[in-house]
């Protein structure tokens, strides 16, 4: 199996990419081989530029443009298996997940009646969001909606999909640095050095469960009927 795993953070070797790979050691445990790709060290992207390049033939369904992004969409489009992290950058995803986001989503509107996807995901995906807040603020209000809208178009285009949220993380090493009176600096040193190696061994667990073959049938698939499509 092929697993494409996806650091959509502007950071290296923090949370989100920490997560990220540890996710796809779980993978690569299972068997799989690893497509590891970090959209912030890529030197040439941009999200849809509205050609409608996608919508006409021969290449419906397919994004037109071409720059370092394109592979990265060839490779969800060829791969047994997803997992894309990002952080939560002021209640929404980061930039650079937002670029991929359109470019992979878009491409798959065929804005007809009868078929309104060419399309429908039918491979296994993780995606893990990062953030500041803890898990309980995802549960209702603005962050619950923003995580329906993404994950509900994601599996449409990607697959039946599980939602790993890794909360009240570490922002810096070192808060000294900071006048910041919001955060309590010694419990959240004290998370990331008790909570988050936790957090790391359920990344590489889910990572396995994702090439184990058992995701279909305790995942559910996008329909046409699905109110987010």
């Amino acid at each position: 199996m092929n697993v494409v795993a996806i650091n959509t953070s502007p950071r290296v070797n923090w949370n989100t990419d920490r997560i990220v790979k540890e996710a796809a050691k779980g993978a690569a445990s299972a068997g799989a081989d690893i497509q590891y790709f970090d959209l912030y060290r890529l030197k040439n992207v941009s999200g849809c530029v509205s050609c409608f390049g996608c919508k006409r033939p021969p290449h419906e369904g397919h994004c037109v443009k071409q720059d370092d992004l394109t592979a990265v969409l060839e490779a969800i489009r060829e791969a047994d298996g997803v997992i894309i992290g990002t952080p939560n950058y002021l209640g929404q995803p980061s930039a650079g997940f937002m670029q991929l986001f359109e470019r992979l989503c878009y491409q798959n509107i065929t804005y007809c009646k009868e078929d309104k996807r060419y399309v429908w995901g039918k491979t296994p995906f993780l995606f893990i969001m990062t953030s500041n807040f803890g898990e309980e603020a995802y549960k209702k209000g603005p962050y619950a909606h923003m995580m329906r809208n993404i994950c509900g178009r994601l599996s449409v285009a990607i697959g039946p999909l599980e939602v790993f949220i890794v909360g009240d993380t570490l922002q810096v090493a070192d808060y000294s640095q900071f006048n910041w009176t919001l955060f309590d600096a010694e419990a959240k040193k004290n998370r990331h050095e008790t909570v988050f190696p936790e957090e790391m061994k359920k990344a590489f667990r889910l990572g396995a469960e994702l090439v184990s073959g058992n995701w279909l049938a305790t995942h559910r698939l996008a329909t046409p009927d699905d109110p987010i499509i």
